[in-house]
């Protein structure tokens, strides 16, 4: 929305500043935070008072965790409230792919949040029907590849690019519509998984984000693209300046996020903020450098799927619980261990992705 300011620039120079995406996302970031520490503990208050006994805690997780009770849930509102206004007001909002992956991000949201207020209205652990979850999902996923094709015109419309591989691209066809909705469903499920420890989840969203900051506004310019011999995808260079709104909120909803925590994301975060990052991977073509940089929430989502095969078929458990953060507390870990060294994988698997920029 204040990208209008730089038509004024004839009068004002600094008015400029507007028509540089770098500063818009440090601007987004930014008002974000602000809007998120302003208004999080009126928001804290309030579900605390409509919730009452807050979000259900599992009686057959670690013992630790019964000390939560109480503790309101849906603190992605916090997230999602801070991450749209800061994104209407600093991004360009002419621009198709803004609107993508806003989209993906308040469906998945909305999706989150019909979970979160069944699981507590009716104290339990159950939400709705898991079928009906992910066939909502994937309708909004499929949705937001084929407004996607329809954006991009170049080549790589329906091309799957692959890391450390310079100029191959496999056209996927129409195929691309399911491919890409797998995707951002599949991320937002690991994210949502992921979301079990008091700030667990928010830190590495933030580094995944902070790092496609940085890979759409490569991918989006035509300079830096061919220079680095990547695929060049116009105007997702956008995109920047809604990771760094993701930023920003997340920022402010880990200072009421960190251990103890004051309030629990929630399904409305955790899915829309999955969603997010899987939808900006689809969008910039680099579906594939996703699960090297979201690594962390791949391996959260395997551990789950491995316990549940592992019991299924042997019946025996190949972690003592799942998702695998869980496992490391039954180890010994104390909760504060097993998220700062999660976040450094997710930090490393960050920098490893970002060499796919560049090794080729």
């Amino acid at each position: 929305m204040l990208t209008w300011l730089a038509e004024f620039s004839h009068i004002w120079g600094g008015f400029n500043l507007f028509r540089y995406i770098t500063f818009r996302a440090g601007g987004a970031a930014a008002t974000a935070l602000f809007f998120v520490f302003f208004f999080g503990p009126g928001i804290i208050a309030s579900l605390r008072i409509k919730q009452g006994k807050g979000q259900p805690i599992r009686v057959d997780g670690p013992q630790s965790h019964l000390a939560k009770r109480g503790t309101p849930t849906m603190g992605g509102l916090m997230i999602l409230s801070g991450l749209l206004v800061s994104t209407l007001l600093w991004a360009n909002l002419r621009n198709p792919y803004v609107w993508i992956v806003l989209l993906v991000t308040v469906g998945f949201g909305l999706i989150g949040f019909y979970d979160d207020y069944l699981k507590v209205t009716k104290q339990t652990h159950k939400g709705f029907s898991s079928k009906a979850r992910l066939a909502g999902e994937f309708v909004i996923a499929g949705l937001a590849c084929l407004a996607m094709t329809v954006v991009n015109t170049t080549p790589t419309t329906t091309s799957l690019a692959v890391p450390f591989v310079n100029g191959y691209l496999f056209d996927m066809g129409w195929f691309f519509l399911v491919f890409g909705a797998v995707v951002i469903v599949g991320a937002g499920n690991s994210v949502n998984l992921t979301d079990g420890l008091d700030g667990l989840a928010i830190v590495p969203s933030m580094i995944a984000a902070g790092t496609f900051a940085l890979i759409a506004y490569l991918v989006g310019n035509g300079f830096f693209s061919e220079y680095l011999h990547i695929n060049y995808v116009p105007q997702t260079g956008e995109l920047m300046i809604v990771c760094g709104a993701l930023i920003g909120a997340g920022l402010g909803f880990l200072w009421f996020n960190a251990p103890p925590a004051q309030i629990f994301m929630g399904d409305t975060g955790s899915l829309a903020l999955g969603g997010l990052i899987g939808t900006i991977a689809v969008a910039v073509k680099h579906e594939v450098v996703l699960a090297i940089v979201g690594g962390l929430f791949v391996i959260e989502a395997l551990s789950v799927i491995v316990q549940i095969a592992s019991f299924k078929l042997t019946g025996k458990r190949v972690f003592r619980m799942a998702p695998i953060h869980h496992h490391f507390e039954q180890l010994g870990w104390s909760e504060p261990q097993v998220v700062v060294r999660f976040w450094i994988i997710a930090f490393v698997l960050a920098l490893i992705g970002l060499t796919t920029l560049k090794v080729r």
